[in-house]
């Protein structure tokens, strides 16, 4: 069938009063960008400023490669509220299909459609001269089913075809197949999304494109040669002590410096899943809430489990954290590792967590030595810890 125009349907949502004007500039400098970005608290250092001036300015997604928690997704929201374009997300996963991606048929509407053509088929061919032409009257209607009318857009198409100007957010696309980067290219490259029933629809209005992708696989060359590219890291210290800031989390500001440095000790560490950013906004505001002022290395370990989430990592979070709050702390001897949990967990720990590179020495451990064994510096378990640190702040 031959390419129509793009139509727009007439329920199609229709840009708010309030929508910038799609021809003019979204920024007219990388220093407008930096403090637009900051009045939405998103704090923007020169070269990702950089970036976003030349996605707006060339008409060219970026792709934000990156660990996760460093601000990717966030600044496709904030680069929406700044520019006040309506924010589309396509969230990515294994064994998504396109048409999750560009375009479904409205089957219901369809079925009803036939339900209307069978009651009306009489009209239709009552003065049909032959059996031929009441055949070709028929068929005429065929063309109904697959039209604007009876498609539904998915997040890509929807930002093609859509009168108000919109950030299409393509959201950790390494974890999506490789095939579905094949269906992006088009509309990466061009603009456009081909729909073999109707035909080609081209934005009037180009969208800002954002993909991001935690690395967990490497993309097509393909992809990346339509892109811009930046690799967002874990940020200074300078600029990380300034997003917790800009997060009012009400935490003092010597503890906020002092937890600062903590977590980018941890970061070090040879941990399953470092720190985020958000997750250190987060226990900031749990310290926070409990009334913490000055940070120890028991309250820490209480609250560790706000950014640690695998058991290895917290073993080996509580081993450091007395020299990351001081580094002139005694740490106590080595004792054995005793859970506590107070509840069944359905494994079992009779491993002692001497797997290799858990960072803990099996071979060291022996009896317990005579007389009383040193206090450990944490409590009994996370669940005991979480719990002990609200009851006695709360107190």
């Amino acid at each position: 069938m031959p390419a129509t125009p793009a139509t727009t349907d007439a329920t199609e949502r229709t840009a708010n009063d309030d929508t910038t004007d799609a021809t003019a500039p979204a920024f007219a400098s990388v220093e407008e960008v930096t403090e637009r970005f900051a009045a939405h608290g998103y704090l923007a250092d020169r070269r990702l400023a950089t970036t976003v001036f030349l996605l707006a300015r060339l008409d060219k997604p970026v792709l934000l490669e990156g660990p996760a928690g460093v601000g990717k997704t966030e600044l496709a929201k904030t680069l929406a509220a700044a520019t006040g374009r309506r924010l589309l997300r396509l969230q990515c996963y294994e064994g998504q299909d396109e048409s999750k991606a560009l375009y479904e048929w409205d089957y219901g509407k369809q079925l009803l459609y036939t339900q209307m053509l069978r009651d009306k088929i009489g009209d239709i061919t009552a003065d049909a001269p032959d059996l031929a032409s009441a055949v070709r009257r028929i068929g005429g209607q065929d063309s109904v089913f697959f039209s604007d009318r009876f498609l539904a857009p998915r997040p890509l198409l929807d930002a093609i075809r859509g009168e108000q100007p919109a950030v299409l957010l393509i959201d950790e696309v390494d974890r999506a197949d490789e095939a579905l980067e094949a269906v992006l290219l088009e509309c990466l490259a061009e603009f456009q999304v081909s729909v073999p029933e109707i035909g080609t629809y081209t934005a009037k209005v180009p969208p800002y494109v954002v993909l991001t992708s935690n690395n967990t696989r490497d993309l097509s060359a393909a992809l990346k040669r339509r892109c811009l590219h930046l690799f967002l890291d874990y940020p200074e210290a300078d600029r990380e002590l300034a997003i917790l800031r800009s997060k009012e989390t009400g935490l003092p500001e010597a503890a906020v410096r002092r937890l600062v440095d903590v977590v980018r000790g941890l970061r070090e560490l040879d941990l399953r899943k470092s720190p985020s950013i958000s997750e250190t906004v987060d226990w900031a505001r749990t310290l926070a809430v409990l009334g913490v002022e000055e940070l120890d290395a028991e309250v820490l370990a209480e609250t560790a489990n706000v950014v640690l989430k695998y058991e290895r990592d917290m073993d080996r979070a509580l081993e450091v954290l007395p020299r990351l709050v001081d580094p002139n702390a005694e740490l106590p001897a080595p004792h054995g590792h005793h859970h506590g949990h107070g509840h069944q967990h359905g494994h079992d720990h009779g491993h002692h967590h001497d797997a290799p590179g858990s960072g803990n020495d099996s071979g060291s451990r022996g009896p317990a030595p005579a007389g009383p064994a040193p206090a450990p510096a944490t409590g009994s378990g996370q669940g005991a810890r979480a719990f002990s640190a609200l009851t006695r702040r709360k107190a």
